[in-house]
C-alpha cells in the first residue's frame, strides 16, 4: 500500500475536532450532542497509525496524534479507559465498559509496533502497561477477544517486554475456550447463546491464538466457529449481517435488518487472518463477500462507502438505508478498505488470491453511493 492508494479520509477528518472523533453524524454532518468515545477515537487511532507505515507525512502524524492524545486523556486512576466524554469534555462515566478497554490497547499495540516518533510509543507501552490490571479483570468476550488481538500484533512485530500482556492474553484466550465449551453444541457452533455485534472477532482472536501458541484446539475451534458464522451470514452468497433489530438467538428467527459496517468489517479482518495462517481460497471469498458487502453487494443492492469522501452509511434497515455517516461506520469501512489494499499488495500466493483481491477491489472502484 503506497500513500497514493491510502482511502480517503475527507470525512474522517470532517468527524474530528481538536478533541477526537465525533462519534455521530446527521448525514455527513457531525452531531455535536452525541460527544466522543473512547471505542471510536481507538478504532481511529489504529487505522492511522496503520496508515502512517506508507504516509508518513506531517498530516497523518496530526491525525494520530489528536486521537492517542484523547486516549492518554482517557485514562482512569485505575489504569483502564473512560468512554464516553459529552462534547463539553466532560466524562460521562466513571470507568468504561470492558469492549473499550480492549479496544484501546489494540489501537495501543499499533502504534507501539509502528515506526512513529519514540515518544508516540512511549506513551502506548506506558498506557497498556497501566492498564495490565484492568484487563485482567474483564468479563466481556470480546474485549477478551480485542486482548488477545493486541498481543499479537506485538507478538508478530517482535515487539520485546510484552510478557505481562502476554500473560493476560493466555487468560483471554482460556475465557473464550470456556464460553465455546459452554454454549457450542452439534447445531449451535458459537461462544454465547446469542449471537449479537462484531461476532467475528471471537474466532478471529482464535485464530490469532492458533497462530502464535501450538495448541490445536485454538485452531479447531476458530474453524469451526468461523464457519458457523460464515453461513449464518450468508445469503444468495453476499453476506447479510446479523441485524440488531433482536439480534439471532438460538430457536428464534434471526433479525435481518438494522445490519451494520462493523459486522462486515471484523468478517473480513477474520477472514484476513484466517487467510494468512491457513492460506484456504474458500477464506479469500469470505474476505471478498465482506468487502463486497460495502460497495453495494448488500440484501438492498446499495453501496454503502462514499468512495470520495470515505465516509460510510451507518446501516441497512428494513425501511431502507440508514444516511447517517457516523464515526464507528466509516472507521470500519476505512478498515476493511486498508486490508483489501494490503491484500493487493501482498498478492498472498495461494492460487487465485491476486485475482480475486483484485475482482473485489474492482467491485469497490466502480461502485458510487446511489
Amino acid at each position: 500500500m503506497h500513500a497514493s492508494s491510502c482511502p480517503p479520509l475527507n470525512h474522517l477528518d470532517r468527524m474530528t475536532d481538536h478533541t477526537g472523533i465525533i462519534q455521530h453524524a446527521i448525514y455527513s454532518v457531525p452531531r455535536r450532542e452525541s460527544g466522543y468515545t473512547t471505542d471510536d477515537n481507538a478504532r481511529a487511532l489504529r487505522l492511522c497509525a496503520r496508515l502512517f507505515v506508507e504516509q508518513s507525512d506531517e498530516r497523518m502524524l496530526e491525525r494520530v496524534t489528536c486521537y492517542l492524545s484523547f486516549l492518554e486523556h482517557a485514562r482512569c486512576a485505575n489504569g483502564g479507559f473512560h468512554n464516553f466524554m459529552s462534547y463539553q469534555r466532560e466524562w460521562l462515566d466513571d470507568t468504561g465498559c470492558g469492549d473499550c478497554q480492549g479496544q484501546a490497547v489494540l489501537a495501543l499495540a499499533e502504534v507501539l509496533m509502528s515506526d512513529l516518533p519514540q515518544g508516540f510509543r512511549s506513551l502506548s507501552r506506558e498506557l497498556i502497561d497501566s492498564a495490565i490490571p484492568v484487563l485482567a479483570s474483564l468479563t466481556s468476550l470480546r474485549a477478551h477477544a480485542y486482548v488477545v488481538q493486541a498481543w499479537a500484533v506485538l507478538s508478530r512485530a517482535n515487539v520485546a517486554n510484552i510478557d505481562a500482556l502476554e500473560n493476560v492474553a493466555r487468560h483471554s484466550v482460556d475465557r473464550l475456550v470456556d464460553a465455546w465449551n459452554h454454549s457450542q453444541h452439534s447445531n449451535w457452533q458459537w461462544f454465547e447463546p446469542l449471537m449479537t455485534y462484531a461476532n467475528a472477532v471471537l474466532p478471529h482472536a482464535l485464530f490469532d491464538a492458533a497462530e502464535r501458541w501450538s495448541d490445536e484446539k485454538f485452531l479447531s475451534i476458530a474453524e469451526r466457529s468461523f464457519a458457523f458464522l460464515d453461513a449464518t451470514t450468508t445469503t444468495d452468497k453476499i453476506l447479510w449481517p446479523i441485524g440488531n433489530d433482536g439480534w439471532n438467538a438460538q430457536h428464534a428467527e434471526q433479525s435481518r435488518y438494522g445490519q451494520q459496517p462493523v459486522e462486515a468489517s471484523t468478517m473480513a479482518a477474520a477472514a484476513m487472518t484466517a487467510l494468512q495462517l491457513r492460506h484456504d481460497q474458500k477464506y479469500l471469498v469470505t474476505f471478498q463477500k465482506a468487502h463486497s458487502w460495502f460497495c453495494g453487494q448488500n440484501s438492498l443492492q446499495y453501496a454503502m462507502a462514499d468512495t470520495e469522501s470515505g465516509g460510510c452509511l451507518d446501516g441497512l434497515e428494513s425501511t431502507g438505508v440508514n444516511r447517517n455517516q457516523g464515526a464507528e461506520s466509516t472507521l470500519a469501512y476505512l478498515w476493511t478498505e486498508v486490508l483489501a489494499l494490503e491484500l493487493q499488495r501482498d498478492s498472498i500466493t495461494t492460487h487465485g488470491v491476486s485475482s480475486l483481491a483484485d475482482e473485489s477491489l474492482k467491485l469497490h472502484k466502480e461502485s458510487l453511493v446511489h
